[in-house]
């Protein structure tokens, strides 16, 4: 599957945030990549944008960190929710991902990158 510049450039970015907020975090890879089941070659390939981070690791990466997700995206916006507000959809989803076993979390990040690919495409 080709990665286009746009993704490249995104999850470049996103590798960078990752490294830095595990670093803030006092974090090492080793502790990083046992948390997500990989390998430390493996992380540090994300952290510098080798490989894409699958989608259903970034809720254990932004827990393991102790960050919101929208922290992990580098979105202005500290908080998604208000104290009393609801869990917005795609949050619960991520959250239901990572409870998933591995290979179901393969099949579901496999399925969200042909699709984001297509629509990237058009």
């Amino acid at each position: 599957m080709t990665i286009s510049t746009e993704e490249r450039a995104f999850f470049t970015a996103l590798g960078e945030r990752i490294a830095a907020l595990r670093k803030a975090n006092n974090v090492t890879q080793v502790q990083l990549a046992e948390a997500l089941g990989v390998s430390q070659q493996t992380l540090q390939s994300y952290e510098v944008g080798r490989r894409r981070i699958p989608v259903s690791a970034l809720p254990i990466v932004a827990s393991t960190l102790a960050v919101s997700l929208d922290e992990l995206f580098g979105s202005e916006q500290k908080a998604t929710r208000s104290k009393h507000g609801p869990v917005p959809q795609w949050q619960q989803q991520m959250e239901a991902i990572a409870q998933l076993p591995k290979a179901r979390q393969r099949f579901v990040t496999e399925m969200l990158q042909t699709v984001l690919a297509q629509a990237a495409s058009r």
